[in-house]
């Protein structure tokens, strides 16, 4: 069913509001390097900028080493074909050309910049692009009209030795070429045998046939028909050479007739060019591809009405089986760019189908599965091909089609590391991989460990222990009831095996229920816990199930937190696992990966106002912890007192915490107290001690108190552009534990097993 869409005056108000406020436009241009003082400014422009210079003319190459040309992407229109508005000319055209720069930075951080050209002559076109080559690293046009657009790409691909692609050709033929190959699949039908109708002959229309007839469809089984009916032999003397090329012999004059039998409806052309009686002409089990944007040219409910056996694809995002360029253009541009091609050619075009459509028969990613709640993501015929969100395109998608480059020889940059170079792409998907990339490491490395998870029954967990799995990081260990699990498993269209692919600890059934509650009681009794108290709680709750687990040695390490409160699973944790030997407190650290910079903050969670010799204590846990990321860790004690401008007691407190960290750590880089802007600025820092032991940026921050720490953290977290947090991370536990907050995502579940994993490894 069509999804509830907003009124189309209040998505216009919207529309408008999204593109004015808060700054005009989608897309900006920002400095990749500092420009805050004289050097840097000298660096930047003259006389530093000769060097850089030089380096170029003596070596061209090296202009994808010292400028931003390699990953620059010029996205040029004249205007003539923008959407589904027409000719509107190149003004009108920017929104759409800047919306087409944040996909490509959004999906592959590829940067852009935006050209509309006010003209309309084909061969000045061609010369007004043709000279931006010294720019620009690719071209991407856009909304440029047919058979216009042919000429214009065909010529620049002759003169320019950089990569040039037109989307509205090959985006939507790559899309729906993965499409059909699944979809045949699904229905059991010979590519080489199927009857095909197009309705639609521009240039995303010849440009899916054409790369269709290289997959193996005949050429002679294709009809088409434009405004004017079908395309057949001598129906006009001066055609197009376009659709020229798919003229043939039939008596068929309109789609009504052509259709009669057809396997295959690909249309691009109107809303409602596909009536219900043609689709009933149709053959056994239809494919239809009706991709006219906003309307197809059939509904698919008012399709399945009339065929309920129809396999339908549409270019909407409310319907099964989108055909959206989004799918294509920024990952094929990235592994193009990343090996220095010098044009994407057929085979790079192929590779990315096959990477396609294979995806689509693997099981979807977590992130996927949780943007699309309900929906069933299984290979079948409401799944053809992958979702555009699905993570997985770039890691895919750009090396296959990097390797076709480098195969086919037409790349100047050969990747010789391709699985680095699959991994720096995952980190980009995840902005937490640079930062996780040692303690994954780490994790894979060492011996197999056991990890209890006690929401073994949340789907965000179910999720994550596929992921957990693939990447080979633990035997996951999952409390709750199997046939909830099992229910789960099911509902989100997971291939998981209970008992196979994980162990499940029953709390009504398991035989080790006498042997938890009887050690618990132990524990507990002079706690006034009883012995129906500590029954009742070996069957009810699954965080002490976990924890007597793990101190039974049942378990190497856990993760728990996903539902209820942080206090309450921190007080079963510190009442059975307890604190690590010599450690009197416990706290909670955050690492936050914002653009550029690191960050771990402390105490996020537990120590509501901890005094010196706690303050001491949590510095010295989050340094330990800070040095499993293989980073060096650089503290600031901080406070609103900036070095004992403030006598207040809170200020003292920090200035004592400092001196303690001194007297044990005297060669650890630590300062305080300070301010907030002294610990991010070396220059603020010099102001006040120009010898200050600490260098450059602090990356663990020590808060005075519980409010700071939480508050920082989330203010952080929320302003920080395309920022990930990792975390809470359990400082002072005896054994290795994690609670997590109830807003944790799938992928804070796997990198906090990886930091148990390496934990329990360890120990």
């Amino acid at each position: 069913m069509e999804k509830n869409n907003p009124p189309k005056a209040d998505l216009c108000e919207a529309a408008l509001e999204y593109h004015r406020y808060p700054t005009p436009g989608k897309i900006a241009v920002q400095p990749t390097k500092g420009l805050s003082n004289q050097l840097d400014l000298a660096l930047a422009y003259s006389p530093g900028v000769a060097y850089a210079c030089h380096a170029i003319v003596d070596d061209p190459a090296a202009v994808s080493w010292y400028t931003s040309r390699a990953n620059l992407v010029g996205v040029i229109t004249n205007g003539t074909a923008v959407l589904g508005l027409g000719n509107i000319g190149p003004l009108a055209a920017k929104p759409v050309m800047e919306g087409k720069g944040c996909l490509f930075k959004k999906f592959a951080g590829i940067d852009v910049f935006d050209i509309e050209l006010a003209e309309s002559d084909p061969d000045k076109l061609i010369d007004m692009i043709a000279a931006m080559e010294p720019t620009l690293g690719g071209i991407n046009l856009e909304d440029i009209k047919a058979p216009e657009c042919f000429y214009i790409e065909a010529k620049l691909k002759e003169r320019m030795s950089i990569p040039v692609f037109h989307d509205d050709q090959h985006g939507t033929a790559i899309i729906s070429s993965a499409a059909i190959l699944n979809a045949l699949k699904v229905t059991g039908k010979a590519i080489g045998e199927v009857k095909v109708v197009c309705s639609g002959a521009g240039a995303a229309a010849i440009s899916c046939l054409n790369l269709w007839c290289d997959l193996g469809v005949r050429h002679e089984n294709i009809t088409v028909c434009d405004s004017k009916g079908v395309i057949y032999a001598g129906r006009d003397p001066d055609m197009e050479p376009t659709k020229a090329a798919y003229a043939r012999e039939t008596e068929a004059r309109t789609l009504y007739e052509a259709i009669d039998g057809a396997d295959v409806f690909l249309g691009l052309s109107a809303a409602g060019a596909l009536e219900p009686e043609m689709l009933a002409r149709m053959a056994k089990q239809p494919i239809v591809f009706a991709l006219a944007n906003p309307t197809p040219e059939i509904m698919p409910e008012l399709a399945r009405e009339v065929r309920p056996d129809v396999i339908m694809a549409t270019g909407r995002s409310d319907y099964a089986n989108q055909v959206n360029n989004v799918l294509c253009f920024p990952f094929i541009f990235r592994g193009a760019l990343d090996v220095g091609a010098t044009r994407i050619n057929e085979q790079m075009k192929m590779a990315c189908v096959r990477a396609l459509a294979a995806m689509a028969e693997e099981e979807v990613s977590a992130e996927v599965g949780m943007a699309y709640p309900g929906e069933e993501l299984s290979f079948g015929p409401e799944y053809l091909i992958p979702k555009p969100f699905d993570p997985r395109l770039i890691t895919i998608i750009a090396p296959a089609v990097a390797q076709a480059a480098m195969d086919s020889g037409i790349a100047t940059r050969p990747i010789a590391d391709m699985a680095a170079y699959r991994e720096k792409l995952k980190e980009f998907v995840y902005q937490t991989g640079v930062g996780m990339r040692a303690v994954f490491s780490a994790a894979k490395r060492g011996r197999r460990t056991r990890i209890v998870y006690p929401d073994g029954e949340e789907e965000r967990l179910l999720r994550a222990v596929q992921i957990i799995l693939d990447e080979g990081l633990t035997r996951p260990i999952l409390i709750g009831r199997p046939d909830v699990i099992m229910a789960r498993l099911e509902r989100i269209g997971s291939k998981l095996r209970v008992g196979t692919d994980f162990e499940v600890v029953d709390p009504n059934s398991d035989h080790r229920y006498k042997e938890c509650w009887t050690a618990y009681h132990q524990l507990r009794k002079r706690q006034g816990v009883t012995i129906d108290i500590a029954k009742t709680r070996l069957r009810s709750d699954n965080t002490i199930i976990g924890a007597m687990l793990l101190k039974l040695g049942y378990a190497d390490g856990m993760i728990c937190g996903l539902t209820g409160r942080f206090l309450h699973h921190l007080r079963h944790v510190d009442e059975i696992i307890g604190k690590a030997p010599g450690c009197k407190t416990m706290a909670a650290m955050a690492h936050l990966l914002l653009p550029g910079r690191a960050m771990f903050i402390c105490d996020t969670h537990v120590n509501e106002n901890p005094d010196a010799e706690q303050l001491a204590e949590i510095a010295f846990m989050a340094v330990e912890e800070v040095r499993r990321f293989k980073i060096r860790p650089k503290l600031a004690m901080l406070s609103h007192s900036n070095f004992g401008s403030s006598r207040s007691t809170s200020a003292r407190k920090v200035a004592e915490a400092v001196a303690i960290v001194r007297a044990k750590a005297p060669d650890l880089e630590v300062d305080g107290e300070m301010r907030g802007d002294s610990a991010l600025s070396a220059e603020i820092r010099k102001q006040f001690d120009p010898q200050s032991p600490l260098t450059g940026e602090a990356n663990v921050l020590v808060m005075p108190n519980l409010d700071a720490a939480n508050i920082s953290f989330n203010l952080l977290k929320m302003t920080g552009s395309d920022g990930m947090a990792v975390g809470p991370i359990l400082l002072g536990a005896a054994r290795p534990v994690h609670v997590l907050g109830p807003t944790s995502t799938v992928r804070r579940v796997v990198n906090m097993t990886a930091l148990v994993v390496v934990d329990a490894a360890s120990k």
